[in-house]
């Protein structure tokens, strides 16, 4: 999956970085984090996954599926003192796009101007990507640093999604470091609008075609009669 790094690409995983040799989970599992988990009885069930080697680190064949069926996600970023902000991103399905083995991207569009994320990642790269697919009642949580990159328009045009109507005004690119898989418990259910349009036009052509076979056979007895 990987070629030459993307211009404005993210570098690779610094060995130094604690954790490189720690459970890829520890992103998420802190000391705090451990703490809570031992006090209300869960900390065995997720210290196994620790032995496995924690959450998954690369981008694989079933990530990209899912990305390819996906037209929403939630970005999640922080200032430098921790202030937390939460955006929405949408566009086609399939509008993230991945990069390399280990990183994704998507073209920033023009929204409302008050680039709360840009300003968040110019001091605090780390950020989170919260994926729903609430259709088949699947969710997946992505950890990792996110980097604008500016005045970049070969990159932009790899990550626009063709025939959207959408201004690009950068490309982001997302490094993934760490990501998992959550149960479907208490995901509600929902079918997007255009899968509801369809079906229910599927049911009416076929009760339509029903009503004329019905007609049909009611004026082939009359004829009889």
């Amino acid at each position: 999956m990987r070629s030459r790094p993307p211009s404005g690409g993210l570098a690779m995983s610094d060995p130094s970085d604690p954790l490189n040799s720690a459970p890829a989970s520890d992103i998420a599992f802190t000391p705090a984090v451990k703490a809570a988990q031992a006090k209300r009885g869960s900390r065995a069930m997720y210290a196994r996954v620790e032995a496995r080697g924690g959450f998954r680190t690369r981008i694989t064949p079933d990530l990209v599926a899912f990305l390819g069926e996906l037209d929403t996600a939630y970005l999640a970023t922080a200032n430098a003192s921790g202030q937390p902000y939460v955006q929405h991103r949408g566009g086609p399905k399939g509008f993230i796009r991945v990069v390399d083995e280990e990183t994704l991207g998507f073209a920033d569009y023009s929204g409302n101007r008050q680039y709360v994320t840009l300003g968040n990642v110019s001091e605090n790269p780390k950020a989170f990507l919260f994926l729903m697919d609430y259709a088949h009642r699947r969710r997946i949580k992505i950890w990792g640093e996110l980097r604008a990159v500016e005045n970049d328009p070969d990159l932009v045009a790899r990550l626009m999604p063709e025939d959207y109507g959408a201004l690009p005004e950068r490309a982001l690119l997302f490094r993934v470091r760490a990501w998992d898989i959550n149960c479907p418990q208490h995901i509600p259910q929902k079918i997007d609008a255009p899968l509801v349009v369809a079906a229910l036009k599927e049911r009416d052509d076929r009760i339509a075609a029903l009503e004329a076979e019905v007609a049909e056979l009611r004026a082939q007895l009359d004829a009889r009669g």
